[in-house]
């Protein structure tokens, strides 16, 4: 029979509303905290690849068909040279996919996401403005600190409070990001302002002169908008956020000489935000006692193979079946040692692998990537 646990979660993007989902339904008593004062609609759009939709399915039909009312269900995975235009792979995505890896690729505003996941974890389960001081560990449990002078005490806490996290900070110490010399640009216009580029319903990948450049175009809102997502090179940043308004104008300049088709698009946008990209190198340890990490707490990446959300929608059900076989307590922390090492040579591949960026630019298989099943995958969990 499972151990009933008492589960915090430090953050309630994605990652932790997996994690949530998944712990609740094998009976854990599970509070999330969340530092913002509500849910809110911000973040970017997100590609969710089959991988990750597999593994939303198994939160459950609300999850599933909730994501899939929302989002748009792109044609084909394409990489077209920057210049010419040239197609240098195709891959099919839509039922093709759904039919090879079990789940479709969909594409959706992560707010659309976290909306549907909000609505399986009960109100008084999450609370808001909590954010996090310190924590510390003895016998009893797992003690937070928050920075409004509350305390809570907790059986195991995850921390999935992003590439920020206070959980990473109290567990290992403090350590800054890297700005990666990358700034992005992100702009959502209607899909009939741009319906003269070819394949607009695809997922399309524009590979630029240099590792640093590239625009990416995905449907949004079931194809009624299109996704615009570019990069380039910046020496350094000096806003105080890491996002800001942009300059359509200095969007445009930035890829004046790519193909007429990739132009089209940038010309259709009337704003954009500018963001900096900032990641780590792999983290070694991702678990310390009863106290364990996941999404970008532990494997910040940039977004070149379009997995951050997708790693940290199987973090949250691995760490959820490890926990599902703890006996007692002291089995909590070896099962968040064997969570750990079921993931990290996976998320170290991928966080390596976009920072290169070249992931598919030429005609590949995307089966490790895609293929990958959270719930299915061997964990080294039997007896």
């Amino acid at each position: 029979m499972t151990l009933s646990l008492d589960i915090a979660i430090v953050g309630a993007g994605i990652g932790g509303l997996t994690a949530a989902i998944a712990l609740r339904a094998q009976g854990h008593q599970v509070t999330v905290y969340e530092q913002a004062a509500q849910f809110m609609r911000v973040g970017a759009d997100i590609n969710l690849t089959p991988n990750a939709v597999r593994a939303l399915d198994g939160l459950g039909d609300a999850v599933a068909q909730g994501i899939r009312a929302s989002g748009a269900r792109p044609t084909f995975r394409i990489s077209r040279d920057w210049d010419t235009g040239l197609e240098t792979s195709r891959l099919p995505m839509g039922d093709t996919a759904e039919q090879r890896y079990g789940a479709p690729q969909l594409t959706i505003h992560r707010a659309d996401v976290l909306a549907v996941m909000a609505a399986q974890v009960p109100a008084e389960a999450v609370k808001f403005a909590k954010r996090l001081r310190s924590l510390s560990q003895s016998d009893a449990g797992v003690q937070l600190l928050f920075e409004d002078g509350q305390q809570a005490l907790h059986d195991v806490v995850l921390g999935a409070d992003g590439i920020h996290s206070k959980v990473r900070t109290a567990l290992f110490g403090e350590e800054q990001p890297r700005f990666t010399g990358v700034v992005s640009f992100r702009a959502v216009v209607p899909t009939d302002k741009v319906r003269q580029v070819p394949e607009i319903e695809a997922f399309t990948k524009w590979w630029g002169p240099n590792p640093q450049s590239q625009i990416v175009t995905f449907p949004l809102n079931r194809g009624r908008d299109t996704f615009i997502f570019a990069t380039t090179g910046q020496d350094s940043w000096h806003e105080e956020s890491w996002t800001s308004p942009g300059d359509v104008n200095e969007l445009r300049s930035f890829y004046r000489d790519y193909h007429p088709d990739a132009r089209a698009l940038l010309a259709a946008c009337e704003s954009v935000l500018k963001s900096a990209l900032y990641e780590r190198e792999p983290l070694p340890q991702w678990s310390l006692g009863r106290v364990s990490l996941l999404g970008d707490a532990c494997h910040p990446m940039l977004p070149f193979m379009a997995q951050g959300a997708g790693m940290s929608i199987e973090d949250g059900v691995v760490v959820a079946r490890c926990l599902e076989k703890a006996q007692t307590l002291i089995d909590v922390g070896p099962a968040l040692q064997r969570y750990a090492a079921a993931r990290q040579t996976r998320t170290a591949e991928i966080q390596l692998g976009s920072r290169g960026n070249q992931w598919m630019k030429t005609q590949g298989n995307a089966d490790g990537v895609y293929g990958y099943d959270a719930w299915a995958v061997d964990l080294g969990l039997q007896g």
